[in-house]
């Protein structure tokens, strides 16, 4: 059993000292409570609760989802749900948008961005949530959202959970501290955050302004990818994944709860914190991973093996082998294949890629992609290496060489992705960019093979 001190999330949070406490592995069906007895042994919901609380439910798979994707966890709270809701009144959710959003007439191409500056007004991670591209449809549960988040602030008495969709956090500048309904995580950049689909949480900066990159996954939850031939070891290794255990807050006063429901966002005001479980049991929670525990695995004679040897977490698709989202990154790694255009090759894809990097320098693209930037690279339209890694690439001594400092990923979806309208006019995006293939040339030379 895990045990977190009595009100932890609201102890620490006045007193600044936050400890967060984990459980290792994924997907596991975990047990924790922060007080001794909180927690029902070999039953889910008693006729009468310890300490006066509540069970209740959350399920993130239908009921009669089979065994390996069912998704629920019990929870034990000192109010349930339903007094965590009331008449709801719909606000402005700025530019965070929701597919299908089609807004923006751009002409099909290569896009990139520089990093977006933080702004020098208070936001909140409600107020700081910038959308790049949306693919699919929200409501039909396809497909998802890819997005900038700009804090400058922490969010107060507020609470937020999103009905449309899973969330997966990459941070990029900024730690950040997520007080989740499951108990605390504590993250920084180089690290990612899951929040599953209707967990209640609240956001607070650690050590200034932070700045990052946020998927909404509108289909089934993200798993680990099957590893084939690889076997049982490498890649993300369940063992590093960490759920927080539990810790409550009994707190009676004012706070706002927000919804995101149908590419709404809607309020309600609560006189209590609906951040209250004291346990919980199940496999449906909020998790953290650390992208620097990744184990690569690559080719060691010549040629590539496929950037899906990168995949960190897949949302699967009804379509077997074919993702509803890929997460992918390119970190830290030797390169020691002999004869071989070492850096990802020209291609076009029936994928599309959205590719952010969080730090150091991606090895394809060596200038004008940039911490804190975003590219992206649509269905069936070609990308590679620009002319000047294309030139070193080619000459460069062959001898191992291991690629330090730089970790890049890519949210990868079946569907295109479509441009917002805040993307499309955004000061960093960078009219040339399609410039950097200019100076390929011609080296055809039928009189020498």
């Amino acid at each position: 059993m895990n045990y977190a001190s009595p009100q932890t999330v609201a102890d620490a949070r006045a007193t600044g000292t936050i400890t967060p406490g984990y459980m290792t592995g994924f997907g596991n069906s975990f047990e924790t409570e922060a007080l001794p007895g909180a927690l029902p042994i070999g039953r889910n919901s008693p006729q009468k609760c310890s300490y006066g609380l509540y069970a209740e439910q959350l399920s993130g798979s239908p009921f009669t989802a089979p065994r390996a994707a069912n998704e629920r966890s019990w929870l034990y709270r000192i109010r349930p749900s339903v007094k965590h809701s009331g008449r709801f009144t719909k606000v402005d959710i700025g530019l965070w948008k929701t597919a299908p959003c089609h807004e923006a007439d751009l002409p099909i191409g290569q896009l990139r961005w520089s990093p977006i500056p933080l702004p020098e007004r208070e936001q909140s991670f409600l107020e700081g949530v910038r959308t790049m591209t949306t693919a699919g449809d929200a409501n039909t549960q396809t497909g998802m959202g890819a997005h900038v988040y700009l804090i400058t602030r922490s969010m107060q008495d507020e609470v937020f959970y999103n009905a449309d969709a899973e969330m997966l956090f990459v941070l990029q500048q900024g730690k950040l501290h997520f007080f989740t309904e499951f108990g605390i995580i504590g993250a920084e950049p180089g690290e990612i955050v899951v929040i599953p689909r209707g967990v209640k949480f609240r956001l607070d900066l650690v050590d200034g302004p932070a700045r990052g990159y946020l998927c909404e996954n509108y289909g089934g939850a993200f798993t680990l990818p099957e590893r084939g031939p690889i076997g049982a070891n490498c890649l993300a290794n369940s063992r590093d994944f960490m759920t927080p255990v539990a810790a409550y807050e009994d707190r009676d006063i004012a706070t706002e709860l927000y919804v995101k429901w149908g590419g709404e966002l809607y309020r309600t005001t609560l006189q209590h914190s609906p951040l209250d479980v004291v346990a919980w049991h199940g496999n449906y929670a909020p998790y953290k991973y650390d992208l620097r525990r990744y184990s690569a695995v690559g080719p060691i004679l010549y040629d590539h093996a496929d950037p899906s040897i990168f995949t960190v977490l897949t949302a699967p698709s009804e379509t077997p082998g074919t993702a509803n989202i890929d997460f992918v990154i390119f970190p830290e790694r030797w390169l020691v294949a002999e004869n071989t255009f070492r850096p990802p090759w020209y291609h076009m894809n029936i994928m599309s890629e959205f590719m952010g990097l969080v730090y150091g320098v991606y090895d394809a693209k060596p200038e004008g992609f940039m911490p804190g930037g975003i590219s992206l690279h649509n269905c069936m339209l070609p990308h590679g290496p620009d002319a000047q890694a294309f030139e070193h690439a080619s000459n460069v001594d062959l001898k191992p060489v291991k690629l330090t400092g730089t970790m890049a990923f890519m949210f990868e979806t079946r569907f295109p992705q479509h441009v917002t309208r805040y993307a499309a006019e955004l000061e960093t995006l960078q009219s040339d960019y399609a410039d950097c293939w200019q100076g390929l040339q011609k080296r055809f030379d039928p009189t020498r093979p």
